[in-house]
C-alpha cells in the first residue's frame, strides 16, 4: 500500500502497511535520523516530532494515522540557518550526551509556539516527558526561556 504525506515541506510517497510507526517511517524509509528511538511506549520523548504543530511521539502514531504535515528536527532548522530554540540550546550548552535533545528541541518548539513566555511550572509541564538520562534539566529550561527572549527580540 503506498501512502503519501509531507515531511519537512516534501511530499513523499511510501510503500509501506499502514501500521508502521512514523518513527520508522522516518529513520529507516525516508532517512531522517535526526528523530531518535528510545523507549518505543511514547515514555521518553526521544522520537518527538511534530503533526500540523502538534508535538507527539512518534513511536506510536502509525503511519495509517498521520493527520498532517510532520515536521521533525531535520525541519525545524539548517545548519546554517538554526531555529532560534535550536540557537538557544547551542548558547545554553544544554547537550551533554546529546541523544535525547531533538525530542527535547521538538517538544520545547511547540511549547514556544503555544506560549511565547513560559514560566519555570509552564516549562516544566510541557517538558515532563521527555527524558534525559544526562540530567541537563536546568539548562533545558535555561534555554526555553531564552529562546523565548530571542523570540521577542525578533
Amino acid at each position: 500500500m503506498t501512502t503519501s504525506l509531507t515531511v519537512n515541506g516534501i511530499r513523499h510517497d511510501v510503500s509501506l502497511p499502514d501500521d508502521v510507526p512514523l518513527l520508522w517511517v522516518l529513520r529507516d524509509a525516508l532517512n531522517l535520523t535526526g528523530t531518535k528511538f528510545g523507549c518505543g511506549v511514547a515514555a521518553c520523548g526521544a522520537c518527538t516530532v511534530h503533526i500540523d504543530g502538534e508535538a507527539v511521539r512518534s513511536c506510536q502514531v502509525a503511519l495509517g494515522d498521520v493527520w498532517g504535515d510532520v515536521t521533525t528536527i531535520e525541519g525545524l532548522g539548517t545548519p546554517a540557518t538554526l531555529a532560534i530554540v535550536q540557537r538557544a540550546w547551542v548558547e545554553e550548552q544544554v547537550a551533554q550526551c546529546g541523544y535525547c535533545q531533538s525530542g527535547q528541541i521538538m517538544q520545547a518548539a511547540a511549547l514556544l509556539a503555544e506560549n511565547p513566555d513560559p514560566g519555570d511550572a509552564d516549562i516544566n509541564d510541557a517538558m515532563q516527558g521527555n527524558l534525559c538520562r544526562c540530567g541537563t534539566y536546568p539548562r533545558i529550561r535555561a534555554a526555553v526561556k531564552r529562546a523565548a527572549q530571542m523570540m521577542k527580540e525578533a
